[in-house]
């Protein structure tokens, strides 16, 4: 049976993502991806045209979920029990599927997704998120929390080196360090002041 096109690009994506993560986009060339696929070039120029448009419909997709998750969390009550929730449906998007390869790429390759214009929409999506979980505390403090607190669910795929770890305890531990930095968010104005006990 014949695959469908829309599997066959997911397919490019997943692969083109495992070697870009094994050996860096730089060093990665598309004929390497079409023989990990045991296809032509041919045929995977009929899907992508190079590089940046496999990384392109990568973050594209990523994209489509930030703005759902954003557009679902603008339409929710303020407080600290949407900002839980919000960060743990992100959470939840980033670990599931094929997400963590997703992520893995991301951090080890930061200079593609600088340069190309959908990783600075990324960027822009990162900080409106983040400022959808401040949004009743505009504290120079709120905003940084919120900012870390995305980074903690980021962080946990590099920054955490323990194999054993599975993925589900990977997030609940991301979501703990995550929570720690929201729950202060919209308090008393002076318990988060620089300078504060």
């Amino acid at each position: 049976m014949r695959e469908s096109t829309g599997g066959t690009r997911e397919r490019i994506k997943a692969v083109a993502l495992e070697l870009f993560t094994e050996q860096g986009y730089e060093k990665t060339s598309l004929r390497e991806i079409a023989e990990r696929l045991n296809v032509t070039k041919a045929a995977l120029y009929y899907h992508f045209k190079s590089k940046d448009e496999i990384v392109t419909s990568v973050v594209e997709d990523r994209l489509e979920r930030l703005d759902a998750l954003i557009a679902w969390a603008e339409s929710q009550p303020v407080g600290l029990a949407t900002r839980r929730a919000v960060i743990g449906r992100y959470a939840e998007a980033m670990f599931a599927g094929d997400q963590p390869s997703v992520m893995r790429f991301f951090e080890q390759n930061q200079t593609v997704l600088k340069s190309l214009s959908a990783g600075q929409q990324m960027r822009g999506r990162m900080l409106r998120l983040a400022d959808v979980l401040c949004r009743d505390d505009d504290s120079p403090a709120a905003q940084l929390r919120a900012v870390l607190s995305i980074f903690a669910v980021h962080s946990s795929w590099f920054a955490v080196r323990a194999p054993e770890l599975t993925d589900a305890q990977r997030m609940r531990l991301a979501l703990a360090m995550a929570d720690e930095l929201l729950a202060p968010i919209g308090a008393q104005p002076d318990a988060a002041a620089p300078g504060a006990p």
